[in-house]
């Protein structure tokens, strides 16, 4: 402590720490008082005249008294006396404080202060008393404390310190504690400041012993020979000590940052078993767990965890408190414990939940597996019975298996049943008895194997098994149904030419066209459905295309249902059929329709979708690429959940008998897969449906453009069952000229077909399987232009015709026509061979069309 050696010479300080003696006393006051009486009453004695002059007296002495007291007031030399300075328990709580008090005034002068601020600042007497910045300022160490101090009081606000003032000649410091406020709130006392010093080097010493033990407490803790952690409510790992960070090899500073999680430290399932302590509000529990922690290299070390776990009044965990116990030594050096932490790995790292139960069915022991299970299962942390686990519908069979169990039985059969749970969940249960004499708490041993994906698999094979059979069956009766359609076609074709419109035969006629034509649009459902028909695909402009379906479109709606289409900006091309993707449009459209009875609003939209964008939506099955999706929303009546998968199962209808197919949807779902794109649906009952397609973009690639033929074009094209029917026009000359080898195993198409080809001018020969052909092109010599062949047929088929057609006369002109797919029987043909496909059944104007092109193409 610096001393002070320079004093003002013109004003001594005030020092009032005693207090001032008192002037008067109440006696003297009623002793003047009893005077004036008895000199009243003298004077009354003498008689009025005689006293009148001594009165006057009196009063003159009485008023000049008066008058020098008003002005010794006035000038300060009389004052009133404060009681409350006289109050002996106020004065000296001030004066005699352990706190040293001072009061400043404006300039800093000292116009108060305690003997406890003398002996703080050194000060000899009230005569040496200086203020706190003349008393420290010299000092280092403060002098920055003592300015902000000084700021503090200028600006009359409050502000304290705490300073350490070095001892002198090496003596040991003091820790002092500097306060200064504003003496009071009013404008005068505002220009006052009140100082305080206090000594608080003992306090400080305190403090520096009970923090040196705290430093001592966690270093003891932090170097004890086993490991200890602490994990917040949220999981997070709020302590570790250093002796568990270097059993796995963690830095403890960098556990100490935050971010590490109990499921960090702990391997496979075991923070389950933590976290599935069963809340009992206000209690104190501590369980004994026999688990792994994985270090920070992958490796794992067997420990026995005692873990402590206190429940606030709500029931709401607090911090965990856990004591680690490494069992690694015990592996090496107790075989009988080398064994229990065998089993216990076993026991918990199984794929299977286990646990052991009671006859009322409630849970004695389970592993870390069980323990996941539950809390993924969204059961209540309170409840022990493992038939919470199962869906109520099933319940019943468990509990069967586990009172068979608790019987003694030994072979009880496994039940599969469905879990309780937020989403559908399969598991199977597997229930032995326990021997009643080895504990009497445990009834049974219940494994539990989730098998929802293994259902889920299950379920993919035998839909993908079913829709497979289906698809054959439905592509060998198309196959069939289509020569039967084609004869009748054909047939329909001449008696139309016989007869005019004018004829009463001729709309019996038509009819007949009509419901062939539906026939056959039966037919293509039931290929695209199985994804067996023959696709055209070109380079499309979706915009384009949905325009030209705009007034189909309102034809078939109706006028109840608004019709909206919104095209995207844009747009890329995709490479389709048309005919299909027109049939896709149109299918959806009429279900739309008919789940809007009383009216709705039908849109479609269309847009790009980059693969990032692909990628965020997340479909099941669709790679991130490019895509143009289109999407046909509704707001009818929505699609209830529990059928919501089975939409595209073939011959699968919501509609009354008679009112539907069943295979619109399943078409819809063909012809998409075999485009190449992807369709998925979003609906809920009474929001309307959304259908959005997602089809590939069409990169432009140098290629050559071959034209489609015009009657595979039409015999492709069909809107439906509520599409008008359609018939491509008849070109403007269909006739011409050549040698037509017409090879077919069915006699009354074969007929019907060469009747119709020699009516446009051509010469047919005919053959009624491949082995006939060739004699016929033999006996020909290679007078035959063109060959329209079957594509199976008995002997030999028609990829074993091409190929050896193709080595007589590599120039031969060769047309296939089947009511199978193209697709069918492309894999059995010589690579590279050149053929036109027409599908059946196919009418007597497309026949020739294709006729015609082909050989006018090829030549």
């Amino acid at each position: 402590m610096t001393a002070e050696t320079d004093h003002d010479l013109t004003r001594e300080p005030v020092a009032t720490h005693e207090p001032s003696p008192r002037s008067g006393s109440i006696a003297l006051v009623l002793l003047v008082a009893a005077g004036l009486v008895a000199v009243a009453i003298g004077l009354m004695t003498l008689g009025r005249a005689q006293a009148q002059p001594y009165i006057l007296g009196i009063l003159a002495v009485l008023a000049m008294v008066g008058l020098f007291n008003l002005f010794a007031f006035a000038a300060g030399i009389i004052r009133f006396a404060d009681r409350s300075l006289d109050d002996p328990v106020v004065g000296r709580i001030a004066d005699h404080g352990f706190d040293g008090l001072a009061v400043t005034d404006q300039r800093g002068h000292v116009v108060y202060s305690n003997a406890a601020y003398l002996t703080l600042t050194g000060a000899t007497g009230p005569q040496d008393v200086r203020p706190v910045e003349r008393v420290f300022i010299g000092n280092p160490d403060v002098s920055e404390a003592v300015f902000r101090l000084l700021k503090a009081a200028r600006e009359g606000k409050r502000q304290q310190e705490e300073v350490r003032i070095s001892g002198q000649d090496g003596s040991q410091g003091r820790w002092l504690r500097m306060r200064v406020r504003p003496l009071g709130t009013g404008k005068r006392e505002a220009k006052y400041a009140v100082w305080s010093i206090a000594d608080i080097t003992r306090d400080r010493e305190r403090q520096e012993d009970v923090f040196q033990e705290l430093q001592h407490a966690i270093e003891y803790l932090d170097h004890a020979p086993c490991g200890f952690f602490s994990v917040n409510p949220a999981g997070e790992l709020a302590y570790v000590n250093a002796t568990l960070a270097n059993w796995l090899d963690y830095d403890l500073a960098e556990i100490g940052s935050g971010g590490l999680k109990l499921t960090d430290i702990v391997s496979g399932d075991g923070a389950s078993l933590l976290t599935s302590i069963v809340a009992v509000p206000g209690e104190v529990k501590t369980e004994v767990f026999d688990i792994d922690l994985r270090m920070r290299t992958g490796k794992t070390m067997p420990v026995r965890l005692y873990h402590k776990l206190a429940f606030g009044a709500d029931g709401a965990p607090g911090p965990s408190r856990t004591l680690v116990i490494s069992r690694a030594r015990d592996e090496r050096s107790d075989p009988d414990r080398a064994a229990e932490v065998r089993f216990m790995r076993f026991f918990d790292h199984t794929p299977m939940a286990i646990a052991t139960v009671d006859r009322a069915g409630n849970v004695v022991r389970a592993n870390a597996r069980y323990a996941k299970l539950g809390q993924a299962l969204g059961l209540d942390s309170a409840s022990k019975s493992i038939f919470r686990a199962v869906n109520s519908r099933d319940r019943h069979l468990l509990i069967a298996a586990i009172n068979q169990a608790a019987e003694g039985q030994a072979d009880v059969a496994p039940v599969e049943v469905a879990l309780e749970g937020p989403r559908e969940r399969w598991g199977q249960f597997f229930v032995t008895p326990v021997d009643a004499a080895e504990n009497e708490a445990e009834a049974a041993i219940v494994h539990m194997l989730e098998t929802t994906e293994r259902r889920a698999l299950e379920n993919q094979i035998n839909q993908s098994q079913k829709m497979e059979t289906v698809g054959q069956l439905a592509g060998g009766i198309a196959h069939d149904f289509n020569n039967v359609l084609s004869a009748i076609m054909m047939a329909n074709d001449f008696l139309l030419n016989a007869h005019k419109p004018t004829d009463p035969s001729f709309q019996d006629i038509m009819q007949i066209k009509q419901n062939a034509t539906r026939a056959a649009t039966l037919v293509r459902q039931l290929l695209a459905f199985s994804r067996r028909q023959t696709l055209r695909p070109q380079v499309l402009d979706l915009g384009d295309a949905l325009s030209d379906l705009a007034m189909l479109l309102r034809r078939l709606i109706g006028e109840k249902v608004k019709h909206e289409t919104i095209h995207g900006r844009d747009l890329w091309p995709v490479k389709v059929d048309v005919s299909q993707f027109e049939q896709v449009i149109v299918n959806l459209a009429v279900n739309a329709r008919d789940a809007m009875p009383d009216g709705g609003k039908l849109i479609i939209r269309t847009a790009n979708v980059t693969a990032e964008e692909a990628a965020k939506l997340a479909y099941k099955g669709m790679p991130a690429a490019d895509y143009v999706r289109i999407e046909v929303a509704d707001t009818g009546t929505g699609i209830p959940a529990d059928i919501r998968d089975k939409i595209f199962e073939p011959f699968f209808s919501t509609k009354e008998v008679g009112k539907g197919t069943g295979l619109g949807l399943s078409t819809v779902y063909g012809i998409v897969k075999q485009t190449g794109g992807f369709i998925y649906v979003d609906s809920a009952p009474g929001k309307g449906t959304s259908f959005h397609i997602f089809l590939p973009r069409h990169h432009a690639e140098p290629e050559a453009q071959v034209e489609q033929p015009a009657a595979a074009v039409s015999a492709a094209n069909g809107a439906g069952k509520d599409a008008p029917a359609a018939e491509a026009k008849p070109r403007t000359d269909l006739t011409g000229q050549g040698t037509i080898l017409l090879v077919e195993d069915e006699e009354g198409l074969r007929a019907l077909n060469a009747r119709g080809l020699r009516s446009r001018g051509y010469t047919v020969v005919e053959a009624e399987n491949g082995v006939d052909a060739m004699e016929v092109l033999e006996e020909q010599s290679g007078a035959i232009d063109l060959v329209v062949s079957d594509v199976v047929m008995p002997e030999m088929d028609g990829p074993t015709l091409l190929k050896a057609m193709r080595e007589k006369n590599p120039d031969i002109k060769f047309i296939f026509v089947s009511g199978y797919a193209e697709d069918a029987f492309e894999k059995s043909l010589p690579e590279g061979q050149q053929f036109d496909f027409l599908p059946k059944p196919f009418t007597l104007s497309q026949l020739v069309a294709a006729v015609k092109e082909t050989m006018a193409k090829q030549g």
